[in-house]
């Protein structure tokens, strides 16, 4: 019998993001995602096509990142990038927002870009990052109902490379806002099973951490994304 936790185990986004990650890394991760039976691996979008080859015939899938991690590239630049990941093998999109724009109420953009993204990644899913650290409550809402009206499939917290991670307040308001039809991703700091588990019960659906072997299985992760 295995000897992790199988159903917290589909519900994570095994990452791997840090720029001077190797393709033995790389290699190692998609090892790992098999083994551990996790939701997708979370990678840069260089590595998209090997990683679509070391996982093929398997339940794994390839979540990619676009407009990464600042999200102020255009809309344009993130849709090129969305079909390119696509094609090279990515099975689900983790886009930034643009969290400039949300802050200078340019909300019609905001929502476009998103639009943007989605419809370049048409049957495949779109997370919207908020990078919640950086935002205010009611920017927090504004964000996730515009990803809502947008059209993607999640939102999720946080890049891992802005100020602060994921809260459990934060999840419980995402959840409030978009409703029980969309994901909520929680990422950013989540590196033990109790802190998965309070994710959960906030209303996550999707955990993204690169501690998910010490989350599954009980251990005390290092570092966490």
């Amino acid at each position: 019998m295995p000897q992790w936790d199988e159903k917290i185990a589909r519900m994570i986004d095994h990452t791997l993001l840090k720029p001077e990650a190797t393709a033995e890394q790389v290699s190692k991760l998609c090892e790992e995602a098999r083994q551990y039976g996790f939701a997708t691996v979370c990678i840069n979008p260089y590595w998209v096509s090997a990683a679509a080859k070391l996982l093929e015939g398997t339940s794994v899938g390839i979540t990619t990142v676009v407009g990464f991690p600042l999200g102020a590239t255009t809309s344009g630049a993130k849709a090129e990038e969305t079909r390119e990941a696509i094609r090279n093998g990515a099975t689900e999109i983790d886009m930034v927002l643009n969290v400039g724009a949300l802050k200078s109420g340019r909300h019609e953009e905001v929502c476009s870009d998103i639009q943007a993204v989605v419809e370049a990644a048409g049957e495949v899913p779109v997370k919207v990052i908020l990078e919640t650290g950086l935002l205010a409550e009611e920017e927090k809402r504004a964000a996730c109902l515009l990803a809502k009206e947008a059209g993607a499939s999640f939102v999720k917290t946080s890049t891992g490379f802005g100020p602060g991670g994921a809260t459990v307040e934060d999840i419980r308001l995402m959840r409030e806002t978009v409703g029980p039809e969309m994901g909520v991703k929680a990422s950013g700091g989540v590196r033990d099973a109790e802190t998965a588990q309070q994710m959960v019960a906030a209303g996550a659906t999707r955990i993204g951490a690169s501690a998910g072997i010490a989350i599954v299985t009980g251990g005390q992760g290092k570092t966490g994304y």
